[in-house]
């Protein structure tokens, strides 16, 4: 009787893996949520269009102030090329704040609570990839539990061709991570000290 339950136990916790994979991924490949003015937006970098993205938004007026989260040290403003077509004298430079000290999802939002309690926000857009917006709202309302989180995930140039293995692979790995951020088995802050 024991070893008839085993193979089924396995069984059902494949196809319980393999649905909630399916599931994840037509998320995944979801194009933009319902868009709502908040006090802030964070463009999580590491992805093509995120950032365009969400100067975007700023300059539509869904937010007051932005940080791009996980810039390199020596990036500036100018060299983000941030907005395509937009004169850059035109973009509201004092209110975008350049994180430099984010290396993951996890720096991310310790970088973003930091900001988010120096700028006295309470609404907060987040800009990312669809295959990473869940585990990015995930990680930040345990460092800003405080704040109502808003997705606002940008359909990734990776996920435009579904079929491809480069896409699968990329989706099975997201989904894994963020079922470890589900069961909360990532750690520590991810961020690059203080120079």
């Amino acid at each position: 009787m024991t070893r008839r339950l085993i193979p089924l136990s396995v069984a059902v916790l494949l196809a319980a893996w393999l649905t909630g994979l399916i599931l994840f991924s037509l998320d995944a490949m979801r194009s933009h949520y319902d868009l709502v003015k908040c006090d802030g937006i964070v463009a999580l970098t590491g992805g093509a269009e995120r950032v365009e993205v969400a100067i975007d938004l700023l300059e539509r007026g869904f937010g007051r102030d932005l940080l791009i989260s996980g810039v390199g040290a020596h990036t500036t403003l100018p060299q983000l090329r941030l907005h395509e077509g937009s004169p850059l004298s035109l973009l509201p430079s004092d209110h975008i704040t350049l994180g430099r000290r984010a290396i993951s999802t996890i720096g991310n939002a310790a970088e973003t609570a930091g900001w988010v309690r120096a700028h006295q926000i309470h609404t907060l857009l987040v800009v990312t990839a669809g295959y990473h917006v869940r585990r990015a709202i995930i990680e930040i309302h345990r460092a800003v539990p405080e704040v109502e989180l808003y997705p606002y995930p940008i359909q990734s140039p990776a996920l435009r061709h579904p079929s491809s293995f480069y896409t699968a692979r990329l989706l099975t790995v997201e989904y894994m991570k963020w079922l470890g951020s589900l069961l909360r088995f990532s750690r520590g802050e991810n961020l690059k000290p203080d120079i």
